[in-house]
Parts: C-alpha cells; structure tokens; sequence
C-alpha cells in the first residue's frame, strides 16, 4: 500500500476473478498457481471478506477526500504531509500491540464477522457527525477510531490466512490478496467520488457515500460468517489467559519475546521497515518537488501530478506481486527481497534526483515494485516462523513498525529536504539505506535460514 488516503494509497492495478465453485478442499502440495488457490473454498471466503472490507475503505476514504487531514497528499508541505500522516497512522500504533493479543484468544473468524459489524456501527456514528457538519476533533476521532478496528481487522487477516492455504501456495495468496484487497479499495474510492458527485456532494453526498460503506461491511461480516468457527484459528484458542490489564500487558510482552526468539520473523518486519522508511524518503520528495519545482503556483497540477506517480506505483506493486511467487520459488525468498530492494530502490534514487515528471514515475513505478516483492515474502517467512497462536499479535506488532517507519522516512526527508525537493543527497539516501538493508539480510539468512523455523519448510521459498 502506497499510503492510507485513496491517492497515495494505490499500490497495485490488478482485478482479481473469483467465482465459487464447487472445490471445497485444502490447498496440497502439488503443483502452484492461482487456479488452484482460488479453488480453495476457505481461501476465497477469506478473500471475499477482505475484498468487500476494503471496497468500504474506500468508500470511507472517498467520503472524507474533502478533509485535508485524511488526504495527506492534498497538504502543500512535506512537513505537513508528515504531520497528517503521523496523525493518521500513530495513534493506532500506541494500542495495536495490546489489541493484538485477542487475536490469539479469540476465534479469528469471530473477530472477523464482529469486527466488521463494529466498523459498519462506527461509520453509522460518523456519518451523524458528517451531517452534523461537524469538521473538528470530533471528526477526527471518530475517524481515527474506525481506522483502529480497519488495521486489527486486516491483521486478522494475515494472521488467518495460513489456515487456508498451506506449503508454496502460502507465498501465492500473499501476493493475492492484499493486491486484490488494494484494488477493492481503489474501486471504492472512485465509485465513492461518482456517488458523492452523482447526488450533489457536499456533507449530504458524504453521508450517502458512508451508508454504501456501511453496507459493504456488514457483507463482510456476511461472507466471514460462512467460514468455519475454528478455521482461522488460533489452533489452542482455549488457551485464552486472562483479559485483564495485566492479561493483556503480559501477552504483548510474550509475543515480543517470540518474535526476537524467532529471529528470521524479526528480519522479515526488519526489512520491510527499510522499505518503507525509503517510501516516506519518496513520498516527501515527490511533494516538495511537485509543488515546489514542477508546479509550485498550480495546485490542481501538483495533484495531478502525485496521482500519476501514484499510478506507476500501483502498476509497480501489481508487477512485483505477479513476478514474485515464481521468482521467489526459483531464488528464494530473502535473496529475491534483497535484489529487488536494492535494484528497485536505486533505480528510484536516480528518479528522484532528477526532479522531473518522468523521474517521479519512475520512483513509484520502481519503489512500488520493491515494497509489494519484500512484503510478500516477508509476510509469508512471518507467518510460518511464527507459532499460531501468537501470529495475532505478531501481525499487529509488525502493522506498527511499518506505520512507524513510514512516519520516520516521511519526518526525515521533510526537515533535510528543500523545499523544492532537488536534493541528490537526500536521494542517495534510498540507495545507502537499501544496500545497508539488503547486506544484513542476506548475511543474517546465510547464517540463521529462516526454513529452519518454519512449520512447512516447503511454504518458505529458499535455495535447495
């Protein structure tokens, strides 16, 4: 994902197909492709819960595009851009440990179909508020609460998802879905703006925009439902604890715990943080120089400007989520994450330094590609390195240092950057940041593969 608001958050072009068939088994061994995980009836239901959720992202986003603090792209500094997202992003972050906990106590499934219901009550609130014409801190935290239960509920599903698809399939379905679910959500976004416009715009047009949003959740809710109670798991879900403070502190803290014991997980999140402090590098730089060099007296051309870079970088992140199940199979996982890193990113560095449209399409196109090929593969070495039952709070612990990352690469390149963003240092930064972090993980494999801590070696791509 390029970024939480319907412009900077496009980070992929890809329309996925998925009619339900009669296929009701798990996903073997044998063979690899996308007939045969589509054809897996829990895989689609999870992925049909995913599609409708973030269609309603969308909506939302859309319905809130004329509040300039949900749409970090539209502010006219770098500093402030980072202001907007550190506002959007942290606050989940200060919680998201604690909440994750109850993704391995609870049945995930359950938290998917009452989760969803949740948001969909949430939104019903906001768009009171939206009527209200309300445009203050009660707008805000309304939103930011509903951005909450999102982010728990996509943890959910990453953490649900090895229970539907299993061996080198698993690399498959994180290349899938969270592309398809990313398209879900750019469809959304632009249905939403031809709606609000269709029926006038303004306030009412939000609130109408919110009710479509409302209903794709409580579909959500609908295909969750049809899964299994047990499915998602966690596998020992009676071993709950206690959801007390105390309860709750102590699973967070053991949840860390495994993860530093398992380390190559670790390195995963590690290297995906690299990532996306680059893309905050990026982002800050293709505002500052759009709006500073390119178009600094034509607002409407500086966003014009940042939605085709953003289009190169959804093209970019659907070619990277295409190339790299076959090509993480044939050169492993962490060795294909780490050539793209540093290729994808270098080639980004040289756009970047050029200041120019055609160097701004480059850097998505190019940084895009990057991000989607590390984030698959470091979401499937997470996923099987981790036990089960603390995969839930894992998966909340990484959506918090990305969220993090992102932040600090965005809060960086404002304060060193100029304000027209022609800065060859600051870009040489991505190049320096990309080798630093592709080094550490190549040597950290050769010496701790992360095969070793899997629960099916088979599903984590590596040299035989």
């Amino acid at each position: 994902m390029w970024g939480p608001s319907p412009i900077l958050g496009i980070w992929a072009a890809v329309s996925v197909a998925c009619s339900l068939d009669r296929y009701r088994h798990d996903v073997s061994d044998s063979g690899a492709g996308l007939r045969e995980i589509l054809g897996v009836r829990g895989f689609r239901l999870l992925l049909g819960a995913r599609l409708s959720g973030q269609l309603g992202d969308g909506l939302l986003q859309a319905s809130l595009a004329t509040f300039v603090l949900f749409s970090p792209e539209r502010e006219p500094t770098a500093t402030k851009v980072a202001v907007a997202f550190a506002i959007l992003l942290l606050p989940y972050s200060l919680i998201g440990p604690f909440v994750g906990v109850f993704l391995d106590r609870w049945r995930r499934r359950t938290v998917l179909v009452w989760a969803n219901l949740l948001r969909g009550l949430l939104v019903v609130g906001l768009a009171a508020v939206v009527a209200s014409g309300r445009d203050d801190a009660v707008l805000a935290i309304a939103v930011l609460i509903v951005l909450g239960v999102n982010r728990f509920i996509l943890a959910a599903l990453s953490a649900g998802l090895p229970h539907v698809v299993v061996g080198r399939f698993l690399v498959t379905g994180n290349a899938i879905a969270p592309t398809a679910g990313t398209v879900a959500s750019v469809i959304g976004g632009l249905g939403g703006i031809a709606i609000r416009k269709a029926v006038g715009g303004g306030d009412s047009g939000s609130v109408v925009v919110l009710a479509c949003a409302i209903a794709t959740y409580v579909v959500a809710s609908a295909v969750a439902s049809r899964l299994r109670p047990d499915q998602l798991g966690p596998d020992d879900h009676t071993a709950t604890g206690r959801d007390t403070m105390r309860g709750v502190v102590s699973g967070m803290v053991a949840g860390m715990r495994h993860l530093a014991a398992r380390r190559p997980a670790a390195r995963a999140i590690g290297l995906v943080m690299v990532h996306r402090v680059i893309f905050g590098i990026a982002v800050a730089l293709s505002v500052l120089q759009v709006r500073g060099a390119l178009h600094p007296d034509d607002p409407e051309a500086a966003i014009y400007a940042l939605t085709l870079a953003t289009a190169a970088a959804g093209l970019g992140a659907f070619l990277g989520a295409f190339a790299t199940p076959r090509a993480s199979r044939r050169f492993g996982a962490v060795r294909w994450s780490a050539v793209v890193l540093v290729v994808g990113v270098t080639i980004g560095a040289v756009g970047a330094a050029s200041a120019t449209l055609p160097g701004l399409l480059v850097v998505g196109l190019f940084v895009g590609f990057a991000g989607q090929a590390v984030k698959v593969c470091s979401d499937t070495i997470v996923q099987e390195d981790v036990d089960d039952d603390r995969r839930g709070r894992i998966f909340a612990l990484y959506d918090v240092a990305v969220n993090v990352a992102i932040v600090t690469g965005l809060t960086a390149a404002a304060f060193a950057a100029p304000s027209d963003g022609r800065t060859p240092f600051v870009a040489s930064w991505i190049i320096v940041l990309g080798a630093i972090g592709a080094l550490w993980a190549l040597r950290a494999e050769h010496r701790d593969p992360a095969r070793n801590y899997a629960t099916d070696p088979s599903a984590i791509p590596g040299q035989r």
